[in-house]
């Protein structure tokens, strides 16, 4: 069974290529302390308008290139959209 990440995707500068950071929490198993790891996986898109910050799932698959094991699945929020400062103190004074 093929696994299935999910992450944010940090570069799509590549031709056919992107680069998610998929992030995992797991407790130390001396201190119990809650620590996060990050890996960067590069996965293959065709075409898909994906854009840096989306969030997408990615799935292994058999090796695309050397360090290519990942394919575009779904892309299933759109890019994060924070206000600026400046907006939101024109919101206020309306």
């Amino acid at each position: 069974m093929a696994k299935i990440l999910t992450g944010q995707v940090i570069s799509t500068k590549m031709q056919k290529t992107l680069v998610v950071l998929v992030e995992r929490k797991l407790r130390h198993p001396q201190y119990r302390k809650v620590i996060t790891r990050r890996k960067k996986y590069k996965a293959h898109y065709e075409n898909e308008g994906v854009a840096v910050g989306d969030i997408v799932q990615i799935k292994e698959t058999r090796p695309i290139s050397k360090d290519k094991h990942f394919m575009l699945v779904t892309k299933e929020d759109m890019k994060k959209t924070a206000m600026k400062p400046k907006e939101v103190t024109e919101k206020i004074k309306v």
